[in-house]
């Protein structure tokens, strides 16, 4: 569904309060303006629009990182984990890939697109991984992945100092904004509520294809442990040692 007039205007005021240089001064009224536009014009993008940013930005990432080949270890585990989790979500297509870096890491787009770093699948059993891969697929059937996307696209216009977002259709993206967009996307964070929505959504997706529940609370005490709960793959609203006491207390229920 898309943002109604009124909630892309609050949007609008939102990003021009957060953004509140750009609104003092006569001689920064028109950047002001400017980023008003743009906050408006993220806020209100269309779905088309929000696949096509993410096609973008997911291109862009993949061509900025070193994919693990299908022959090599991470890419026959997820070759495999990806048969056992399915190449569709609530009817938007999914695919997968592992990059070859350290960081513990894992991400989705609006568009399908599901991103797990080598340095998870070292940590964690491909069971765990799937967990994870669940609580990404959340985010994507639940909208989650769609408000990041404009939030990461109106921040990356807001920080443009040249206001080079302005006018331009998304299909004229430069390369830098498309940097700038997937680095937002990469690093964004998500409310209380999505996540925990996310992890009980990943919980029923594991109890429909009868897969291994309890992993998803395996992989949040991995991750405790990691940096007291706070690490940036699962945010750190509530902490990790809470969303693994929800999924014990839903397996304890037998639901």
């Amino acid at each position: 569904m898309r943002t109604t007039l009124r909630a892309a205007t609050l949007a609008t005021t939102a990003f021009l309060l957060a953004n509140g240089a750009h609104a003092f001064g006569l001689d920064k009224l028109v950047k002001g303006a400017e980023v008003g536009q743009q906050a408006l014009q993220a806020a209100t993008l269309s779905d088309a629009d929000v696949k096509a940013v993410a096609d973008a930005a997911c291109k862009e990432s993949d061509a900025e990182s070193k994919i693990a080949s299908d022959k090599s270890k991470y890419g026959k585990r997820m070759a495999a984990i990806a048969k056992k989790m399915g190449n569709d979500i609530k009817g938007q297509p999914v695919t997968y890939k592992v990059y070859e870096d350290s960081e513990v890491n894992a991400w989705a787009m609006a568009n399908g697109c599901i991103r797990v770093y080598s340095g998870l699948m070292d940590l964690m059993s491909d069971d765990e991984v799937i967990g994870v891969i669940g609580h990404e697929l959340g985010h994507v059937a639940l909208g989650h992945s769609k408000k990041a996307m404009q939030m990461a696209y109106a921040t990356a216009a807001a920080r443009n100092a040249a206001g080079s977002f302005g006018g331009k259709g998304v299909s004229d993206l430069s390369k830098s904004d498309l940097g700038a967009i997937t680095e937002n996307l990469i690093n964004a964070q998500f409310s209380q509520s999505q996540e925990l929505d996310s992890d009980n959504f990943a919980y029923d997706l594991l109890t429909e294809k009868k897969l291994n529940r309890a992993a998803l609370a395996s992989a949040f005490r991995k991750l405790e442990k990691l940096d007291g709960g706070q690490h940036s793959i699962m945010s750190s609203h509530p902490a990790s040692a809470d969303r693994a006491k929800n999924i014990d207390t839903r397996l304890a229920s037998g639901k």
